[in-house]
């Protein structure tokens, strides 16, 4: 017993100081009180008043403290207060500052936060709340773009991945672009249509810039580009855009893209833009298809072949949208044209005259009279030359210039020397002076 005794104190002494006591400290009172000790010895072993130890003696056990109660300046506010809360999404500043223009009524940011505490929890779950929508088979087709650096060649260079999912049976097709601008949009989506054999109904997209001119967040009201609706037109769909800053509606393929990702292109290195082409049509087919989905069970080429591929849309052989452009550029001193932002070279007898230009199956024709004077390679890079040096002869200083990309020019050299003729013979074709 007196060992017990001599332990206990000890045990107990660095308790001393505490202003709350613990469920421990409370099974220590009532251990010392099954040994003799008074109640009074009891509060100055554990550095409590006696009261205290007498009400958890009475108690027989641990109680927990309760905090009276206490009506604040915002208590006959509360259904005010909880409906200006939810309706700025959290922000106790701006409800204070409600408080005080329409009620009159000046408290501290910290009293709002009190008041409007118990209300935290259903905001954050109203933010994070996404109701699962299930689409019929080939009702919508969902469509992103996504960046990343990929090791291509010997250094790393920035490119854009367009990923297109069904949003029955999740099948996925991609590809990969230079840019990001409305042509890279429309022949991701008319890729995804080849591939899949067929259009969906609907066209499920953010909204970027290039697709969509304005998107009204109170009103809901949608204006999509003009040569993009075109584009819905021609081949049938309805294209519909999330609500700004819901990308979760789009959920699908925001995975997608994370997938693609960490999936085909994470510790990768390829040659080319092409060898990473050819290998996401390798990995579309070999693992994309055949992998078994979390969400549905079974493999998208499955889900895809039993239930959707037959309701798709067919194309019958529609011509691409983007098939041939043409449009009327000025030749600049260089003797150049821009397109989509890069500089195509002419013959340099051109400059300051209009000149025709043919964008179709990656060519760029430039005719001049009905008479094609110079075709390049389209680039698919951004603030590019393409020049052909032939078109340069005669310039003084032409043959110094060394920043220029090397010819891509597939006009054969006495065809171009054939174009290079005097300007009388273009005057006589248009029937008036140079």
């Amino acid at each position: 017993m007196e060992e017990v005794m001599s332990q206990a104190p000890g045990t107990i002494g660095s308790w001393e100081q505490q202003a709350v006591q613990t469920p421990e400290d409370v099974q220590a009172m009532l251990k010392l009180a099954e040994l003799g000790w008074g109640s009074k010895r009891i509060a100055r072993e554990m550095g409590c008043s006696r009261n205290t130890v007498r009400r958890y003696l009475r108690a027989g056990g641990y109680v927990p403290y309760r905090v009276p109660a206490r009506s604040g300046k915002l208590a006959h506010h509360s259904g005010w207060l909880a409906v200006r809360y939810l309706q700025h999404r959290g922000n106790a500043d701006v409800v204070r500052q409600d408080l005080r223009r329409e009620l009159g009524i000046k408290v501290s940011l910290r009293t709002v936060e009190r008041a409007v505490r118990h209300l935290r929890r259903e905001v954050l779950a109203q933010s994070r709340s996404t109701v699962r929508f299930e689409t019929a088979p080939g009702q919508q087709l969902q469509i992103d773009f996504g960046s990343l650096q990929v090791p291509i060649a010997d250094h790393s260079r920035k490119v854009f991945l367009f990923v297109a999912t069904l949003g029955y049976s999740r099948r996925t097709f991609v590809d990969v672009f230079l840019h990001e601008r409305q042509s890279a949009w429309m022949q991701g989506i008319e890729g995804a249509l080849r591939y899949f054999g067929g259009s969906t109904r609907e066209l499920l997209l953010d909204n970027a810039k290039p697709l969509v001119h304005k998107h009204n967040v109170h009103t809901r009201e949608i204006i999509f580009n003009d040569r993009f609706g075109s584009f819905c037109r021609y081949w049938g769909v309805i294209p519909r855009a999330c609500a700004p800053y819901r990308a979760r509606t789009k959920g699908k393929d925001e995975r997608g893209v994370g997938y693609v990702k960490h999936n085909a292109i994470a510790g990768h290195r390829f040659a080319s833009i092409d060898a990473l082409r050819g290998h996401l049509v390798q990995w579309m087919r070999e693992v994309a298809d055949v992998r078994n989905h979390g969400t549905t069970g079974e493999s998208p080429i499955e889900r895809f072949d039993r239930a959707e591929r037959a309701v798709l849309i067919p194309l019958n052989g529609r011509a691409p949208f983007l098939q041939v452009r043409e449009l009327v550029r000025c030749v600049h001193s260089d003797a150049c044209i821009e397109l989509d932002t890069n500089r195509y070279s002419v013959p340099w007898r051109l400059i300051g005259e209009s000149v025709t230009v043919v964008v179709a199956d990656g060519r760029v024709r430039i005719l001049y009279a009905g008479q094609e004077v110079a075709c390049h390679g389209q680039s698919l890079a951004r603030r590019t030359s393409v020049i052909d040096r032939q078109h340069l002869v005669g310039i003084v200083g032409a043959g110094k210039r060394t920043h220029s990309v090397p010819p891509m020019s597939t006009i054969a050299e006495p065809e171009a020397a054939q174009l290079l003729r005097p300007l009388a013979e273009y005057e006589s074709a248009l029937g008036g002076a140079w």
